[in-house]
């Protein structure tokens, strides 16, 4: 198994509309839908990536972490797993299926590090192997902003090619 990318970069801030605004007006970067996490959160594009900022008063660098692609989901969840540093704390579940088919699984590095790793298409995955994926659905209702999100929003590719992967599987 191996990272095969970045994936975003999660920031906090004190005042959602004031960041966000910076980053538009300085930076020119693009307001895009965001998923409802059940707390204040926008995401901006940022070439092909994605810039998430939110907004936890003081609780900033428990939420703020840095994401991954990798080629073998199963592979980095069990060995994470093995070594008890899934956290299921951060985003109120350790692994979670996201409105359009995308996967995140958070975890800890030695330091206090949070990690996401993702994923681009649930049925790629055999959900009897992680029994903690949950619909983020339970956690927090999603309006059409969340319903319309995706990580790989300017990335359909990466779903494409695991499907077309899979396919020749």
């Amino acid at each position: 198994m191996r990272v095969i990318g970045f994936n975003h970069l999660s920031i906090g801030a004190k005042d959602l509309d004031e960041s966000v605004g910076f980053y538009q007006d300085v930076l020119g970067m693009e307001l895009i839908p965001t998923y409802n996490f059940g707390f204040k959160t926008k995401y901006l594009r940022c070439g092909d990536l994605q810039l998430h900022v939110f907004e936890l008063e003081d609780h900033v660098p428990v939420y703020q972490h840095f994401a991954l692609d990798v080629d073998d989901f199963h592979g980095v969840y069990e060995r994470a797993k093995s070594l008890g540093v899934l956290d299921a704390k951060a985003f109120r579940n350790a692994v979670n299926e996201l409105p359009d088919g995308c996967v995140q699984m958070y975890l800890r590095d030695p330091a206090g590090n949070l990690i996401e790793i993702d994923w681009p298409d649930v049925s790629m995955l055999d959900r009897s192997r992680i029994p903690e994926m949950k619909l983020l659905s339970e956690f927090a209702t999603q309006d059409d902003e969340g319903l319309k999100a995706s990580l790989y929003l300017d990335r359909p590719q990466m779903k494409k090619a695991r499907s077309v992967k899979a396919s020749a599987s």
